[in-house]
């Protein structure tokens, strides 16, 4: 399935939406953009913010930390794409949550391809916000390292990049428990590490806005 059919608007990617389109797509009655997209495009702003306060840390006198900042650049603006390409991967697999729900089940034959299809569907929606979790922590691991170096005219920035990434990874965790808690005993272990990391991680997206604000509030 693509995402294409939960889509209006004439257009088959949240990169080619417009904000007022994909707002009202997310308010309509609709089976997607639903949460899964929600959490994937907070972890979307939050690296292309990093990346904003980069660029703004390439004056003249950011001329010895040159290497980390276009090392940071570079990552945040791979992160941002990635995150993208996830909102567009969230709504397929929810879609293809429902249509494996629907296939027939009449007999023995068919209830076991309907279930096969259906275990697939559930943990291919469980594994996107489980990257998505990843690209937050990513998002949050550069904050951190530019945070010490960055443009302080655009400290806030920094601070506001860490509270999307803290969204993206809390909301991804509700996600994966729900597509998780469909699965039969034992099926779902391999998000156990990623959920195992949940608190961490925003613990640290939490450590570096505690810092922003410090520094805003003198």
């Amino acid at each position: 399935m693509s995402a294409e059919s939960t889509l209006s608007h004439g257009v088959s990617s949240f990169a080619d939406a417009t904000v007022g389109g994909y707002l009202s797509d997310l308010a309509a009655k609709i089976p997607a953009p639903g949460g899964g997209a929600v959490a994937a495009l907070h972890a979307a702003q939050g690296a292309a913010l990093v990346a904003m306060v980069a660029r703004y840390t390439t004056r003249a006198k950011d001329a010895d930390n040159r290497p980390v900042i276009e090392r940071i650049i570079d990552a945040a603006d791979a992160a941002r794409e990635r995150a993208l390409s996830l909102s567009d991967a969230d709504a397929a697999a929810f879609t293809a949550v429902g249509a494996a729900y629907k296939l027939p089940k009449t007999d023995g034959a068919e209830s076991a391809v309907r279930a096969a299809a259906i275990t697939a569907a559930l943990l291919t929606a469980a594994r996107v916000p489980a990257e998505v979790v990843a690209v937050a922590d990513d998002v949050v691991a550069l904050a951190a390292d530019l945070l010490p170096i960055g443009n302080p005219n655009v400290i806030t920035d920094i601070g506001a990049a860490v509270d999307c990434a803290r969204a993206a990874v809390t909301s991804s965790r509700l996600n994966i428990a729900i597509n998780v808690g469909l699965l039969h005993d034992g099926e779902g272990a391999e998000f156990a590490p990623i959920l195992g990391r949940i608190e961490e991680i925003v613990a640290r997206a939490d450590a570096v806005a505690a810092e922003v604000f410090a520094a805003v509030a003198g």
